[in-house]
């Protein structure tokens, strides 16, 4: 199989042979056909197999196939990450793919002044990739709401889980539209998580 037998959408297909990507790794194969269908999805695969990919490219198929303007002080899409070496790492990952695309892609996370990070997001972003701490600071000081989130996806799902994420993490879902679609990446899913 490779990536032009998925149907995605030609920019993106255009960003993956720049990259010299063809084949899609089988968390890739798995997970994009069902993400293309707009299903919610928990996908477990070790490190390193290509999960940002897995549930970056059948998003920005979305974004292409439903062109909509960036909600102000929002995002449409979310993806919460458990360290700001990761969070770096997603967003990089995000702007490769969407390189053909018109679409922005923002980080915030602790360590950077809070300030510039609002400053970033007043417009509102089409993707925001985001430590839990560092976004509940800026939905606190009303600078940021997720009243336009379409697709939320947690990485490192067992980590953020693990890493006394839980209660922040109950909070920000609480906050995000009852419509949306959920991915959810892990390498691994100890039971008492998938609970």
């Amino acid at each position: 199989m490779q990536f032009k037998d998925l149907g995605l959408a030609e920019p993106i297909l255009k960003a993956l042979a720049a990259k010299n990507y063809e084949n899609p790794t089988p968390i890739q194969a798995q997970s994009i056909p069902p993400l293309l269908e707009g299903r919610d999805l928990c996908g477990i695969a070790q490190t390193g197999t290509g999960k940002t990919a897995a549930f970056a490219l059948p998003s920005l198929d979305y974004f292409f196939r439903n062109p909509k303007p960036t909600p102000l002080h929002s995002t449409r899409m979310l993806v919460l990450s458990p360290t700001r070496e990761l969070a770096a790492q997603i967003a990089d990952s995000l702007r490769d793919y969407a390189r053909f695309m018109r679409l922005s892609v923002q980080t915030v996370f602790g360590g950077v002044p809070i300030n510039k990070q609002i400053r970033g997001l007043q417009a509102g972003v089409d993707i925001l990739v985001a430590t839990p701490g560092r976004l509940i600071d800026l939905i606190e000081q009303r600078a940021f709401h997720l009243n336009g989130v379409e697709i939320f996806v947690l990485d490192e799902a067992d980590q953020m889980m693990d890493m006394g994420f839980i209660l922040p993490l109950k909070r920000l879902v609480k906050m995000l539209p009852k419509q949306r679609q959920n991915l959810f990446f892990s390498a691994t899913m100890p039971k008492e998580i998938a609970e």
